[in-house]
């Protein structure tokens, strides 16, 4: 067990306006390599953000600030055993270039998802997954998005 110390922000890198389903998720994540998935134990995420703002579990974890060998997930390696991960479907346009496609309906999820996890939280700090690896995810600057929504940590 560990205690927890960020919340990384993530997006599936599909294109706009295409949904992803849990089943989605634990294909892409957990099928073996030979089938094109990726073979993991479990899939990268704690909790999915669909299109119409639905918050989806993926993982259960118990709430607290520490995160349990139970509760890890394979969002960004190195920081998995002391970070939870949300993700939101989208985060490419039609050709596939990274672009900021969250819907009016994950944007206000999304927002309230952060605010509640930082009131509860406010010592865990809250990064983009291009944070700590070479990629575009989540398509956006969270450290300004956060400031945007009064969020400053």
């Amino acid at each position: 067990m560990a205690r927890l110390k960020y919340l990384v922000l993530h997006c599936t890198a599909t294109p706009e306006g295409r949904e992803v389903t849990a089943a989605d998720i634990r294909r892409m994540h957990l099928s073996p390599v030979s089938a094109g998935g990726r073979g993991w134990k479990q899939v990268g995420y704690t909790d999915i953000i669909h299109l119409d703002g639905k918050v989806e579990r993926l993982v259960d974890n118990n709430e607290d600030a520490n995160v349990d060998p139970w509760e890890i997930t394979n969002g960004a390696r190195g920081y998995n055993s002391v970070s939870r991960h949300v993700v939101y479907a989208g985060g490419c346009d039609s050709s596939m270039n990274p672009r900021d496609t969250r819907t009016p309906a994950q944007l206000k999820a999304m927002e309230a998802y952060v605010k509640d996890f930082h009131r509860r939280f406010p010592e865990v700090r809250i990064i983009g997954h291009n944070e700590v690896a070479a990629k575009a995810c989540p398509s956006f600057d969270v450290q300004k998005w956060l400031r945007s929504i009064g969020i400053y940590q």
